[in-house]
């Protein structure tokens, strides 16, 4: 049986958003291009941390999400094509859910293994 490996970007928490139940919050990183994409979720999708209103920010978090391909760019550094539509169907405040990041970027599941 092979084991099922999720990638994921290092993100951040950025701020507390609303207490309506569960609790929003705006989260956040950067592509490869510097351009910086923001979106709101519920807190208990991106940790499985307590974070309400007067938590201390940023808070680093993980977001699940899918590699699409992967190639190097002319300086040789891997760039990843993901989506952030699986497995967790996030997307960036614009509908945005395709993303090119830098390899260093991402995490995967097989890191702490």
């Amino acid at each position: 049986m092979r084991a099922v490996v999720t990638t994921y970007i290092q993100a951040e928490i950025a701020r507390w958003i609303s207490d309506d139940f569960p609790g929003f919050v705006e989260r956040r990183f950067s592509d490869k291009f510097g351009k910086e994409w923001r979106g709101v979720d519920k807190a208990p999708v991106l940790t499985t941390l307590t974070v309400r209103s007067d938590s201390q920010f940023p808070l680093p978090v993980l977001i699940a999400c899918e590699v699409i391909a992967t190639r190097r760019d002319s300086a040789g550094r891997e760039i990843a094509d993901i989506t952030t539509k699986t497995p967790w169907g996030i997307a960036a405040t614009d509908g945005t859910t395709v993303f090119q990041l830098y390899a260093e970027q991402l995490q995967s599941d097989r890191d702490n293994i």
